[in-house]
């Protein structure tokens, strides 16, 4: 296999982080949800639409300096590569719906944590899959060091986390999950 196939195959993924060896990819109905959707959409309707602009562009004689073709075989390359990774990761998934704990006040997928560092600072963190995680927006992978280090817990329980600085202690202020839909 080339270098440029290497590189296209380790871009499929977006730069999701990949899956444990043995590990299951757990994921709340909405984010398999989303994934599904995307899924769907790259394969009724935007691969459609590139292999419709690379055939009208082929037809137009010389590929070699056309712009169209070009970029539009780049781009099928990019939503089949996507294609791959997302029937791969939906393959794996393990669906958890969060909305069975709620109510409760110890730890698993799906919670919603708020919790306190020994400096004083809050933080509230949202325990989902690795293919929903967003940290700008406090959704962390339940394979996270935080994460793996608030799992089990309760409310004001206090838990010690691993940090490159040494150990923080954590204390837990509040679990919520979301509420069933009725």
């Amino acid at each position: 296999m080339n270098q440029a196939a290497n590189t296209e195959d380790d871009d499929e993924d977006g730069g999701a982080p990949p899956i444990p060896v043995g590990a299951k990819n757990y994921m709340t109905p909405q984010g398999h949800l989303r994934m599904k959707n995307e899924l769907l959409n790259l394969i009724d309707v935007e691969r459609p639409e590139v292999v419709q602009i690379v055939s009208w562009a082929a037809s137009n004689g010389d590929r070699s300096e056309n712009g169209d073709y070009i970029y539009g075989k780049r781009r099928l390359r990019q939503i089949d590569g996507r294609i791959r990774f997302l029937t791969k990761r939906l393959d794996l998934a393990e669906v958890v719906d969060p909305t069975v704990h709620y109510g409760s006040d110890q730890i698993f997928f799906g919670a919603t944590v708020r919790y306190e560092t020994q400096a004083g600072d809050e933080h509230t963190v949202t325990i989902l899959g690795i293919d929903e995680l967003d940290p700008l927006h406090g959704k962390i992978s339940w394979i996270s060091p935080v994460a793996r280090a608030l799992t089990k817990a309760r409310e004001g329980d206090s838990v010690t986390l691993k940090t490159p600085g040494g150990l923080e202690e954590l204390l837990i202020l509040e679990v919520t999950y979301p509420a069933p839909a009725t």
